[in-house]
């Protein structure tokens, strides 16, 4: 017979989990709707506006690629879009910055906030191994992700990180995941990466697409 002791815990959690399921996607399709509100056709009267409007949807992309779960990407696509070859780099240059940023974050957010955020959700498990790792070295931390990792697939994406964040930033519909943004963050708290080498696989990992558009000149 179940522990009725645990139900009113696990509909906690899950009403929980749906809250902050609903708040990213309003906050995604709010995102989207803005970025669709911002892209305009360029005519020749437009012209004197045209700098500008560039500058805003670049400084959007990059706030947008900056935070998780947000679509910077259809900004990205539209400056390169409406720009063609020339945007290609723009965009480059922008989601390297964005990126940085979002690594930048997770460097600097607390553990503590994240053990917080977890013990909200009744994630003990997840909070009490953040602080585990919290006070380790990189060395230390490996060992340990490896010991705990639930499955002989996580022991080989701790291994080969590098290779798996390159592997997640192209991949398709990673916006489950937190996008980019949540993706910079998190490599950005595990501290298993220093940002010399996580700029460096930025440089070859975002350089696909820009370079198509590139090539094909919009």
């Amino acid at each position: 017979m179940p522990d009725s002791s645990q139900t009113p815990t696990r509909m906690v959690r899950f009403l929980k989990l749906l809250l902050f399921v609903g708040v990213v996607l309003l906050i995604n399709f709010g995102a989207a709707w803005l970025a669709r509100q911002i892209d305009f056709q360029i005519f020749p009267r437009h012209e004197s506006l045209l700098q500008g409007a560039v500058l805003s949807m670049a400084l959007l992309y990059v706030l947008l690629m900056a935070i998780p779960f947000m679509p910077g990407i259809e900004v990205g696509l539209g400056l390169m879009l409406l720009l063609g070859g020339k945007g290609a780099l723009l965009v480059y240059l922008c989601t390297l910055l964005s990126l940085s940023i979002s690594f930048s974050m997770g460097r600097l957010l607390s553990p503590l906030v994240l053990c917080r955020f977890l013990s909200w959700f009744h994630f003990s498990r997840a909070s009490n191994l953040i602080q585990r790792l919290a006070p380790l070295d990189a060395h230390a931390r490996m060992k340990l992700l490896n010991e705990k990792a639930p499955s002989r697939i996580a022991p080989i994406l701790v291994k080969h990180r590098f290779l798996t964040i390159a592997v997640l930033l192209n991949l398709p519909g990673n916006a489950v995941i937190g996008g980019g943004g949540g993706i910079g963050l998190i490599v950005g708290m595990s501290h298993l990466v220093s940002y010399p080498t996580y700029l460096m696989l930025l440089v070859l990992a975002v350089a696909p697409v820009p370079l198509w558009f590139w090539f094909q000149g919009g």
